[in-house]
């Protein structure tokens, strides 16, 4: 029963960067057995919520492709609203204290600078948001790199 869709990991994937968000997906696909779901706004992430992501992943300024989209702290706040349990991890090309500050307190789980490291640190966090939350779901990596 290990292919079982409900018993894989779900990861959302937000990101208004399109080459950012493919090669993002590829390195999950590649590396991990997830099931994962790209959106290129914060309102596509809020309207697909009901598919119930374990982690969300997010990029912190959305705003790109429409004018006057949702930005990534506001996409996160309805997120906690819609389930405070879901982990959000912040991407932002800034590395910024007073941006990682800011999605810390709009209870962000981490914050990723977005860079050739980012899909390590990535999966890291994932790793330590299932031992610190102990969920139901197996945590499958293809090749264990930590």
């Amino acid at each position: 029963m290990m292919n079982d869709n409900n018993n894989k990991v779900k990861i959302f994937l937000v990101d208004d960067d399109a080459l950012f968000l493919k090669s993002l997906e590829i390195e999950f696909m590649e590396n991990a057995d997830f099931t994962v779901e790209t959106y290129s706004t914060g309102e596509l992430c809020i309207a697909n919520l009901s598919n119930n992501p374990d982690v969300i992943i997010l990029d912190y300024q959305l705003d790109g492709i429409v004018a006057n989209a949702m930005n990534g702290l506001e996409t996160l706040d309805k997120v906690k609203a819609f389930n405070p349990e879901i982990p959000v991890v912040m991407l932002s090309s800034q590395d910024k204290i007073e941006v990682a500050i800011n999605c810390m307190h709009h209870k962000a789980f981490d914050y990723v600078v977005k860079s050739e490291t980012a899909f390590v640190r990535l999966q890291k966090i994932i790793t330590a948001i299932f031992k610190y939350q102990k969920m139901e779901k197996e945590l499958n990596w293809y090749m264990d790199r930590m």
